[in-house]
């Protein structure tokens, strides 16, 4: 059996965070994602959509052992490729598709919540308007709810 990264962070409870515009093709993929494991995953998902900073309240008042946050990244790699990163990879690199305002939405979750944080980073091929899913894109949003749903053991 392949080793499932997400049964290894999902501890207590656990809220998923999808960031992203849909209009802008693969930076849609964190909402994308967040609609696709509605009612499929004992977690909370919230789809934030490009304003991650209007649901601060409704994350915290979950009050969450665990955080994942789900965003195009730039990391350097092929379409597609994804990484579980902590908070401070983010915090430090700049490598969100966002401005800054999602750096200063990880640090202000940490101090309310005192959470594990983790951000799921995408690459994406292309963020253009009037786009969907790239097709690699979208064989990683596949991919990804599918670890996720079968690491339902880990949640409480």
């Amino acid at each position: 059996m392949v080793n499932n990264i997400f049964q290894s962070i999902f501890k207590g409870k656990v809220v998923i965070v999808g960031i992203g515009n849909t209009l802008r093709g693969d930076d849609g993929f964190g909402p994308a994602l967040i609609g696709n494991l509605q009612g499929k995953v004992q977690a909370v998902c919230i789809d934030v959509g490009s304003a991650p900073e209007k649901y601060v309240n409704k994350i915290t008042q979950e009050r969450p052992n665990t955080i994942l946050i789900v965003d195009a990244l730039h990391l350097d790699r092929e379409p597609g490729a994804y990484e579980i990163l902590q908070k401070d990879d983010i915090i430090q690199s700049g490598l969100s598709t966002h401005d800054i305002s999602i750096k200063m939405f990880i640090d202000y979750l940490q101090t309310q919540t005192q959470s594990r944080i983790y951000i799921l980073g995408i690459q994406p091929e292309a963020v253009a308007f009037g786009q969907g899913l790239s097709v690699r894109v979208k064989r990683t949003l596949d991919k990804i709810e599918e670890l996720i749903i079968n690491a339902r053991d880990a949640f409480n």
